[in-house]
């Protein structure tokens, strides 16, 4: 046995049926991430209901290719968090860098982009778009490839054929 096992556990696994039911099912049925799996497959081996099996933390890791931490941590957030909280990945908004363009600011730079082309252009280019978007305020700063990935995303090029 390994020296991580746990005898005693502090986070007990007892799921209901509906819960036992729909971790099968989401086991079963569809394309769900490999994550997700893990963790339905782990709650019911750690289940310690009448339906459950109770298999102890080093068991459901040799099983399932985990650790032992994984294990734990799992049985953790549904005792404390809840059964919905482990289903759901949770995000965090430090992990990734705020959007300089909004639904509005991005709706702006889309008419913009959209309209006619400063005179002596023929169009708009990214670094003209920059410097425009900056002088009407829409953002405080933005760069040339930001802008074109945010107009990436749209259908409302001027050469795109359809609009939607």
């Amino acid at each position: 046995m390994t020296a991580k096992q746990i005898t005693v556990k502090k986070y007990v696994v007892n799921l209901s049926d509906e819960e036992r039911v729909r971790l099968n099912t989401l086991i079963s049925k569809g394309k769900h991430p490999a994550r997700l799996l893990n963790k339905a497959r782990i709650l019911l081996k750690a289940d310690v209901s009448d339906a459950g099996e109770g298999w102890s933390d080093s068991q459901i890791a040799d099983a399932f290719d985990v650790s032992i931490d994984t294990v734990s941590r799992t049985r953790q957030q549904l005792v404390e968090e809840g059964f919905e909280a482990v289903l759901v990945r949770k995000h965090s908004p430090a992990s990734a860098r705020t959007r300089i363009f909004d639904g509005a600011a991005e709706a702006k730079l889309i008419a913009l982009a959209c309209s006619a082309p400063p005179k002596g252009r023929k169009r708009w280019t990214l670094e003209l778009l920059e410097e425009q978007v900056v002088e009407l305020k829409i953002v405080d700063r933005a760069s040339d490839n930001t802008i074109g990935r945010t107009l990436k995303k749209t259908f409302s090029s001027r050469t795109c054929r359809s609009s939607g």
